[in-house]
Parts: structure tokens; C-alpha cells; sequence
């Protein structure tokens, strides 16, 4: 339980899983195991009841930089709340491969890559540079679902 371990030594806690908004249906799976890779589907960030995180809205006009950049850094802790439920143990996690970090933007904002290093800094500082080096790449988008001003989706590789 090293990872665990970690987590709490920097005083982080894992949020319960997501709570939908009312009347919405999604047909995937937040984690899918095939093998030795492990797919994350797109998360958002989430109070530590499972809830939607504001604030809502595009990056460099209703949502500043250093909220984006926090927004990034739940995320991180969202995903890895979805994975202790999958694998039942995070140190199962061997390798975190790839990062793809979306960005709700205003037409201006060009920071995406400085937005997306809130989830990177804290994987790495969870995982450390072997197991949590990843390739990552940081977009912007015209919008998000739930108006939230990020989303991440990731692939980690785990022991068999």
C-alpha cells in the first residue's frame, strides 16, 4: 500500500465515486482492464462526495488559470479514486503510459499544457518519476460536457 501510503502523507483524499447529474445516463465504464492496460475513461473534477466540482465554465474568462490548474489536480485524485475501485489496490499501477487532458477554453487562452500539469504534478508526486512518467498531450475545447473547465482521460499499465 505504498501508493496509498503516499496519500495520505500529502493529505489527500480519494473522493467517493461520481454522482451523476439528474436525468443523465452514461453506457461505459469509468476503468476497463484488457490484459495488462487499463483504459480511464474521461473524468472531471469532483468534490470529495463524489459531486461535480466548480467552478464551471471556460478557462480564461469564468474559470481562472490557478482554479483550472486545481480542477486538473481533483482529477487526478477522481481517476484515482475510479481505479482503487477497479483494481482493488493502486500499487497495481506499474506504469502511467498516457494522459490526454482537455481544456474547456475561451477563444484566447493558450495555457492548456500549464492547466493539464495539476493532474501531471500530482501523479508524479504520488507515483514518482518511474511508474508516473507519462506522454501527454493538452488541448482546448469549444466546450465540456457539464460545462466543466476540464477533463482527463488516461491509460496506466498494471502487473498481471
Amino acid at each position: 500500500m505504498k501508493v496509498e501510503a503516499r496519500l495520505a502523507e500529502l493529505g489527500l483524499i480519494l473522493p467517493e465515486s461520481l454522482k451523476l447529474p439528474p436525468g443523465t445516463q452514461l453506457p461505459f465504464p469509468w476503468v476497463l482492464v484488457r490484459g495488462k492496460r487499463v483504459f480511464i475513461s474521461g473524468h472531471g473534477p469532483q468534490m470529495p462526495d463524489g459531486s461535480l466540482a466548480g467552478p464551471f465554465g471556460k478557462v480564461g474568462s469564468e474559470v481562472s488559470f490557478d482554479q483550472a490548474q486545481e480542477a486538473a489536480r481533483m482529477i487526478a485524485l477522481a481517476m484515482l479514486s475510479s481505479l482503487k475501485r477497479e483494481l482493488g489496490d493502486l500499487d497495481r499501477v506499474t506504469a502511467w503510459l498516457r494522459v490526454f487532458g482537455m481544456v474547456n477554453s475561451a477563444p484566447n487562452f493558450t495555457r492548456q499544457p500549464n492547466v493539464i500539469n495539476g493532474f501531471s504534478n500530482l501523479i508524479l508526486a504520488v507515483y514518482g518519476n518511474d511508474i508516473g512518467s507519462h506522454a501527454r498531450s493538452a488541448v482546448g475545447m469549444a466546450s465540456l460536457p457539464f460545462n466543466i473547465p476540464v477533463e482527463i482521460e488516461a491509460e496506466v499499465e498494471i502487473d498481471g
